[in-house]
């Protein structure tokens, strides 16, 4: 049996996608609640056992379920959200108790962090950089970080971990199976929309004199590069630590926009309108995760790129155009 959590949005769809398109039939799908938006995620996986996030932890300690791996990917990722009891909760708390049972069980644990750890990128985007050196913007990012230097205490002491562990820093993630995140969707989903609707995509303005409109820059990488990280650093077993999940490649925003344009045939229109005041002061002009770390542990699998990446997503947003799955 394989747990995904989170397993009915974005990237946990896609892998237990993935993973039932490589033939595995036991596969228990946990998320917090299934609302139409999400449901749809899950058609055509066949078949799979579902449990609410709750339950999940109950029927863990009780024996009643037993995977042989959980990744999990279940959390608030809301980045504009201001309870932080209620990410201490989920981000931070739930994750606890997934990783105190793996390390009793004896089961590897792959779970989500996120590059929003990195804060402002001051302090660069190299996931050997100690999680207490760094600053988040934000609250969301604060309760990735606090739970990767608490993984990291934990290992470092002795104390007891799940024999193979690996927390994933996504960078700004694009493809299939995100339209019930609405405004925390990828640009590359709603540059899409505004094509289809408006005929134009509208970027946010530079706010630095030196960059030009649209100019911004960020690590893209497409979802299935994402499952190819997690995938490998399960399979490969015995590894222990945090790991980038990018493309090691800076890309335009205007690179971004052009692509979606060139996937549905269309010459660029690109509208620039002023960034909102409140977010200029926590704006990352510029992201690119380092990938060195999982490369010298023999990941040689190279990045698919932002045109093939985006046409690819293009295509399967065009087949299922109305809102079916």
């Amino acid at each position: 049996m394989i747990a995904i959590t989170g397993a009915a949005g974005f990237i946990g769809s896609n892998l237990a996608h993935r993973l039932a398109g490589e033939g595995v039939e036991d596969l228990l799908l946990v998320d917090r609640d299934l609302p139409e938006a999400k449901v749809i995620h899950l058609a055509g996986l066949g078949s799979f056992r579902y449990m609410g996030h709750e339950r999940f932890l109950r029927a863990l300690e009780k024996g009643e379920a037993e995977p042989e791996v959980i990744f999990h990917l279940g959390a608030c990722s809301d980045t504009t959200i201001q309870d932080w009891e209620y990410l201490k909760r989920n981000n931070l708390e739930y994750t606890r108790s997934l990783w105190k049972w793996c390390a009793k069980a004896g089961r590897p644990f792959i779970y989500a962090s996120s590059a929003a750890t990195y804060g402002d990128g001051s302090k660069g985007f190299s996931d050997e950089t100690p999680p207490w050196e760094l600053e988040p913007l934000n609250l969301y990012g604060r309760s990735k970080n606090d739970f990767d230097a608490w993984a990291l205490r934990e290992s470092r002491a002795g104390r007891p971990e799940p024999p193979s562990w690996a927390g994933l820093k996504f960078f700004n993630v694009y493809g299939s199976r995100e339209s019930h995140k609405g405004r925390m969707a990828s640009v590359v989903f709603h540059a899409y929309n505004q094509v289809l609707s408006a005929g134009k995509v509208r970027l946010f303005k530079s706010t630095r004199p030196d960059l030009p409109d649209g100019g911004q820059m960020r690590d893209f990488v497409f979802v299935e590069d994402c499952l190819d990280h997690m995938l490998w650093l399960w399979k490969k077993g015995g590894v222990k630590g945090l790991f980038n999940s990018g493309t090691g490649r800076a890309r335009t925003f205007n690179d971004l926009a052009g692509a979606v344009f060139a996937a549905l045939g269309r010459e660029p229109v690109i509208e620039y309108f002023d960034m909102p005041a409140d977010l200029a002061g926590r704006y990352q002009n510029f992201t690119r995760a380092e990938m060195e770390k999982i490369r010298k542990a023999g990941f040689d699998a190279e990045p698919t790129s932002l045109e093939e990446g985006v046409r690819r997503y293009v295509e399967w947003m065009e087949a299922r155009r109305g809102g079916r799955p």
